[in-house]
């Protein structure tokens, strides 16, 4: 992909698997790709898909099981009213200048973590890092030191409500348990928020005044979605949607290639937030950044929010990718996102 930037020209540079994708699978409707899996981009087909059966515990990636025990959907409600909370306190917060210069999307990620949870104790703000992401026996060992022994809150320092959750918990094990759940509850919104405002600097900073923020986020998801692939595994209701699909195959649906398909979008891989001003990312065909309708992410309300406001900031302080940097690595290490984006000034 080429973004112009000014005389010169910006790539972006894809992980090789979704480069193949991109290369091999654009326009196309349902294809093979390993013996036992189908890659599916069709809007309608995505959609028949989705709706034949809801996602299993496995199929639920913040909400899988931890250790052999189910999440109940009422312990999953409960944690994301938790961190909504925790989401909404944050965003009450004055703004302020903030020095947002640096290798992205890192710092955000960091001004992130201080934002939502930085009045937590450290046990709790270690969860919260990116280096956990190296190795889950790195987060297994955060986890479990920090689920030992767990002192009451200090004295004049008012706990997140997710924390307060995890205080609460009767027990070494159910601790531990609650413990996880924050990290896979908490992090993935720093992450998220951070990789999707990365790509949209990358994307398309400085941008047009009259451009609102819902916008160009909008088009940031389009373009690098986060979140680009939704797996079902193997299931006999997917036969029955089409026959294609045999009984030992999963399914991988690619949101990543249906939002850059020619027949649903004009100039596909062009940054072009202003197209939003006539589409409704809530029912576009084959627009799926957080998941179907009928299961859509419950993050969305904590990420968009989020996002916005470091759009915001954004905006007001300048900040574009330094125009020396001429590649943007798009890696597979969890999320999609521009690996390290140098952000200045403008």
């Amino acid at each position: 992909m080429v973004i112009a930037a000014g005389n010169r020209t910006k790539r972006t540079v894809f992980a090789p698997r979704i480069d193949r994708l991109l290369r091999e699978h654009r326009g196309g409707e349902l294809f093979r790709l390993e013996p036992d899996t189908i890659g599916v981009a069709d809007p309608d087909l995505m959609n028949a898909l989705l709706l034949a059966r809801p996602a299993n515990a496995e199929e639920r990636p913040t909400f899988k099981p931890v250790l052999g025990r189910r999440v109940t959907r009422t312990e999953s409600a409960s944690l994301m009213q938790a961190v909504g909370a925790d989401v909404r306190a944050a965003l009450k917060k004055p703004t302020g200048r903030l020095d947002l210069t640096g290798k992205w999307p890192a710092v955000p990620h960091a001004h992130l973590r201080d934002l939502v949870f930085g009045r937590e104790t450290r046990r709790f703000r270690t969860l919260v890092d990116r280096r956990l992401e190296l190795t889950p026996k790195l987060t297994w060992s955060a986890v479990t030191t920090g689920s030992a022994v767990l002192p009451p809150s200090p004295e004049g320092r008012e706990l997140s409500t997710l924390a307060r959750q995890v205080l609460a918990a009767d027990g070494f094990a159910e601790r531990r348990f609650r413990m996880y759940l924050y990290r896979r509850v908490a992090a993935p919104i720093c992450f998220t928020v951070a990789a999707l405002v990365t790509n949209a600097v990358w994307l398309g900073a400085p941008f047009a005044d009259d451009v609102p923020n819902e916008h160009v986020l909008d088009e940031a998801l389009r373009l690098l979605p986060p979140s680009w692939n939704i797996l079902r595994v193997r299931s006999p209701e997917y036969t029955e949607v089409d026959a294609r699909i045999t009984p030992g195959d999963d399914v991988l649906l690619l949101p990543i290639v249906s939002h850059r398909s020619p027949a649903l979008w004009d100039d596909p891989d062009e940054f072009r937030p202003e197209r939003w001003a006539d589409l409704d990312a809530d029912t576009q065909p084959g627009y799926l950044p957080f998941g179907h309708v009928s299961e859509r992410c419950w993050g969305r309300h904590m990420v968009l929010p989020l996002a916005s406001r470091l759009l915001d900031v954004v905006r007001a302080e300048g900040l574009v990718p330094d125009p020396r940097q001429l590649k943007g690595h798009v890696d597979l290490d969890g999320l999609l996102e521009v690996a390290d984006l140098r952000v200045v000034r403008r």
